[in-house]
Protein backbone atom coordinates (compact mmCIF):
# COMPACT_ATOMS: atom_id res chain seq x y z
CA UNK A 1 0.00 0.00 0.00
CA UNK A 2 1.30 3.42 -0.66
CA UNK A 3 0.47 6.76 0.29
CA UNK A 4 0.28 10.69 -1.28
CA UNK A 5 3.69 10.85 -0.24
CA UNK A 6 5.30 8.05 -1.50
CA UNK A 7 4.10 8.85 -4.84
CA UNK A 8 6.35 12.50 -4.35
CA UNK A 9 9.60 10.64 -3.09
CA UNK A 10 9.07 8.29 -6.48
CA UNK A 11 8.98 11.69 -8.46
CA UNK A 12 11.76 13.31 -6.77
CA UNK A 13 13.96 9.98 -6.99
CA UNK A 14 13.31 9.58 -10.59
CA UNK A 15 13.49 13.85 -11.21
CA UNK A 16 16.50 14.32 -8.81
CA UNK A 17 18.30 10.79 -7.75
CA UNK A 18 20.78 12.95 -6.54
CA UNK A 19 19.06 14.54 -3.63
CA UNK A 20 18.22 12.42 -0.65
CA UNK A 21 14.86 13.29 -0.26
CA UNK A 22 14.02 11.08 2.49
CA UNK A 23 13.18 13.53 5.25
CA UNK A 24 10.38 14.64 3.16
CA UNK A 25 8.86 11.41 3.93
CA UNK A 26 8.28 12.23 7.33
CA UNK A 27 8.10 15.67 7.18
CA UNK A 28 5.16 15.34 4.41
CA UNK A 29 3.50 12.64 6.61
CA UNK A 30 3.20 15.28 9.66
CA UNK A 31 2.17 17.74 7.59
CA UNK A 32 -0.75 16.02 6.12
CA UNK A 33 -1.81 14.43 9.52
CA UNK A 34 -1.71 17.48 10.82
CA UNK A 35 -3.95 19.02 8.41
CA UNK A 36 -6.68 16.02 8.90
CA UNK A 37 -6.12 15.82 12.59
CA UNK A 38 -7.13 19.67 13.01
CA UNK A 39 -9.57 19.37 10.81
CA UNK A 40 -11.45 16.74 12.93
CA UNK A 41 -10.64 18.60 16.18
CA UNK A 42 -12.22 21.22 14.84
CA UNK A 43 -15.31 19.37 14.58
CA UNK A 44 -15.50 18.03 17.96
CA UNK A 45 -14.63 21.41 19.05
CA UNK A 46 -17.26 23.01 17.31
CA UNK A 47 -19.95 21.08 18.05
CA UNK A 48 -19.11 22.83 21.56
CA UNK A 49 -19.05 25.90 20.56
CA UNK A 50 -15.34 26.26 20.56
CA UNK A 51 -12.32 26.60 18.62
CA UNK A 52 -9.02 25.16 19.49
CA UNK A 53 -7.30 28.12 21.22
CA UNK A 54 -10.68 28.29 23.50
CA UNK A 55 -10.58 24.16 24.08
CA UNK A 56 -6.97 25.07 24.80
CA UNK A 57 -7.34 28.11 27.17
CA UNK A 58 -10.40 26.15 29.24
CA UNK A 59 -8.51 22.87 29.65
CA UNK A 60 -5.68 24.43 31.01
CA UNK A 61 -7.48 26.23 33.46
CA UNK A 62 -9.20 23.18 34.38
CA UNK A 63 -6.59 20.94 34.46
CA UNK A 64 -4.71 23.33 36.38
CA UNK A 65 -5.94 21.97 39.54
CA UNK A 66 -8.50 23.77 42.35
CA UNK A 67 -8.99 27.13 41.87
CA UNK A 68 -8.64 26.66 38.32
CA UNK A 69 -6.80 30.14 38.10
CA UNK A 70 -3.84 31.23 36.35
CA UNK A 71 -2.09 34.00 35.29
CA UNK A 72 -2.37 35.38 32.05
CA UNK A 73 1.74 34.53 31.80
CA UNK A 74 1.31 30.92 33.12
CA UNK A 75 -1.56 30.14 30.92
CA UNK A 76 0.39 31.01 28.32
CA UNK A 77 3.56 28.91 29.25
CA UNK A 78 1.08 26.23 29.95
CA UNK A 79 -1.41 25.89 27.17
CA UNK A 80 -0.45 25.81 23.31
CA UNK A 81 -1.93 29.00 22.17
CA UNK A 82 1.05 32.17 21.29
CA UNK A 83 1.13 35.33 23.28
CA UNK A 84 -0.40 37.87 21.01
CA UNK A 85 -3.62 34.88 20.72
CA UNK A 86 -4.19 35.30 24.61
CA UNK A 87 -5.78 38.78 25.17
CA UNK A 88 -8.26 38.10 22.38
CA UNK A 89 -8.98 34.65 23.42
CA UNK A 90 -9.60 35.81 27.08
CA UNK A 91 -11.95 38.47 25.98
CA UNK A 92 -13.76 36.50 23.81
CA UNK A 93 -14.46 33.66 26.91
CA UNK A 94 -14.82 36.25 29.39
CA UNK A 95 -17.65 37.59 27.38
CA UNK A 96 -19.23 34.44 27.11
CA UNK A 97 -18.79 33.68 30.79
CA UNK A 98 -16.69 31.10 30.87
CA UNK A 99 -13.52 32.69 32.08
CA UNK A 100 -13.44 35.55 34.89
CA UNK A 101 -10.45 37.93 35.76
CA UNK A 102 -9.09 39.43 38.80
CA UNK A 103 -6.98 41.84 40.04
CA UNK A 104 -3.78 40.13 41.55
CA UNK A 105 -4.21 40.36 45.25
CA UNK A 106 -0.39 40.81 45.90
CA UNK A 107 0.68 42.89 41.98
CA UNK A 108 -1.37 46.06 41.28
CA UNK A 109 -0.94 45.91 37.60
CA UNK A 110 -1.56 41.94 37.37
CA UNK A 111 -4.51 39.79 36.80
CA UNK A 112 -5.67 36.21 37.57
CA UNK A 113 -7.74 34.19 35.04
CA UNK A 114 -10.33 31.78 36.75
CA UNK A 115 -12.49 29.43 34.87
CA UNK A 116 -16.21 30.31 35.69
CA UNK A 117 -18.52 27.49 36.79
CA UNK A 118 -20.19 27.94 33.18
CA UNK A 119 -16.61 27.33 31.72
CA UNK A 120 -16.00 23.99 33.96
CA UNK A 121 -18.97 22.20 32.59
CA UNK A 122 -18.20 23.32 29.34
CA UNK A 123 -14.66 21.56 29.44
CA UNK A 124 -15.51 18.96 31.48
CA UNK A 125 -18.36 18.48 28.48
CA UNK A 126 -16.27 18.54 25.71
CA UNK A 127 -13.35 17.15 27.16
CA UNK A 128 -14.33 13.23 27.00
CA UNK A 129 -15.59 14.31 22.98
CA UNK A 130 -12.31 15.54 22.33
CA UNK A 131 -10.62 12.47 24.17
CA UNK A 132 -12.73 10.16 21.88
CA UNK A 133 -11.84 11.64 18.67
CA UNK A 134 -8.11 11.51 19.49
CA UNK A 135 -8.79 7.88 20.12
CA UNK A 136 -10.54 7.18 16.99
CA UNK A 137 -8.12 9.27 15.43
CA UNK A 138 -4.86 7.07 16.72
CA UNK A 139 -7.08 3.67 16.31
CA UNK A 140 -4.80 2.21 13.56
CA UNK A 141 -2.39 1.73 16.41
CA UNK A 142 -1.65 -0.39 18.90
CA UNK A 143 -0.97 1.26 22.69
CA UNK A 144 2.76 0.32 22.13
CA UNK A 145 2.95 1.82 18.59
CA UNK A 146 1.09 5.07 19.96
CA UNK A 147 3.95 5.13 23.19
CA UNK A 148 6.67 4.71 20.45
CA UNK A 149 5.44 7.27 18.58
CA UNK A 150 4.91 9.36 21.34
CA UNK A 151 8.69 9.04 22.58
CA UNK A 152 9.97 9.41 18.82
CA UNK A 153 7.68 12.58 18.43
CA UNK A 154 9.39 13.68 21.86
CA UNK A 155 12.84 13.24 21.07
CA UNK A 156 12.21 15.70 18.21
CA UNK A 157 10.57 18.32 19.76
CA UNK A 158 13.36 18.47 22.37
CA UNK A 159 16.10 18.50 19.68
CA UNK A 160 14.03 21.28 18.02
CA UNK A 161 14.14 22.89 21.85
CA UNK A 162 10.42 22.43 22.52
CA UNK A 163 10.57 21.77 26.64
CA UNK A 164 9.51 22.57 29.23
CA UNK A 165 12.98 23.92 31.14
Amino acid sequence: MTDHVDRVLEQWGRERPDLDVSPMGVIGRLTRLSRLIDAELRQTFGAHGLDHPSFDVLATLRRSGPPHRLTPAELMRSSMITSGAVTQRLDRLEARGLVRRTPSETDGRGVHVALTDEGRALIDQALPDHVDTENRLLAALTSTRRDALAAELRTLLESLGDTTD
